[in-house]
């Protein structure tokens, strides 16, 4: 406790550090995906950004939304939050207004490890990027990251069910089964189109349950939204030792 005896107060919601902006989806979120809270291991804090659908977001450059993102992060903010992030890889658009807007950290999306998994591998070998929709993803969304343009790009857009459960909403219930072939699909073509990646980085943050049989079935490291997140939960509550 700070001041030893004195417990702080000045928030509504205490011991749930992390903010998370989400978009508004009736979609099933399982287990490793962002929406899911048992995701996590540490208490979390949600807000529903109203108009906010993923084919908005993902197809149409999430225009006009920024007002009601700015607007949900201040109130999560005002209710306890320490840092703030979002539910879509694509809102990496809003990095630089929403870290304005807040007085605490922002981490947006995923894309933003590209630089620092780049950092990381050896001389010849690129970071490479699994997304919802290869077509949409353009060189604005990774200069707000600071990434390069032409980093090397696979989308499931033509898979059989993740790209028509997230984004074109044609149901609520999800085969994970399917949605796993289609990552998996997806890894394999960027691979054959680019050889030289190193390293995947997964823009959507409805990914992150299928990592682990991509980095099997690829024999590469994989990063997504989860390890951005509990990096910057780790900032927010180092670990005591001793």
């Amino acid at each position: 406790m700070a001041g030893g005896s004195i417990a702080r107060g000045g928030k509504a919601v205490h011991g749930a550090p992390l903010g998370i902006l989400m978009l508004e989806t009736r979609f099933a979120r399982v287990p490793g995906d962002m929406g899911n809270a048992t995701t996590w291991p540490f208490p979390v804090l949600y807000r529903v950004v109203r108009g906010a659908s993923a084919e908005r977001v993902v197809l149409d450059g999430a225009k006009g939304l920024l007002p009601a993102f700015i607007a949900a992060a201040r109130e999560l903010v005002d209710e306890g939050a320490e840092a703030i992030t979002t539910t879509c890889g694509f809102l990496s658009l809003f990095q630089r207004e929403l870290a304005a807007a807040v007085a605490v950290p922002v981490a947006t999306s995923a894309l933003m490890q590209i630089p620092w998994v780049q950092a990381t591998l050896p001389p010849g070998r690129r970071v490479g990027v699994i997304t919802v929709s290869a077509p949409s993803l353009t060189p604005a969304h990774f200069a707000a990251v600071g990434a390069p343009a032409d980093t090397p790009v696979a989308g499931i857009e033509g898979g059989r069910e993740l790209f028509r459960v997230l984004v074109k909403a044609e149901k609520h219930d999800l085969d994970t089964a399917l949605a796993e072939a289609d990552i998996l699909a997806a890894g394999r073509d960027l691979l054959a189109r680019h050889p030289e990646v190193g390293a995947i980085v997964l823009e959507c943050t409805n990914m992150p349950p299928y990592a682990s049989a991509l980095s099997a079935e690829l024999g590469l490291p994989v990063f997504d939204v989860y390890s951005l997140i509990t990096w910057l939960h780790q900032g927010l509550r180092p670990r005591r030792f001793g």
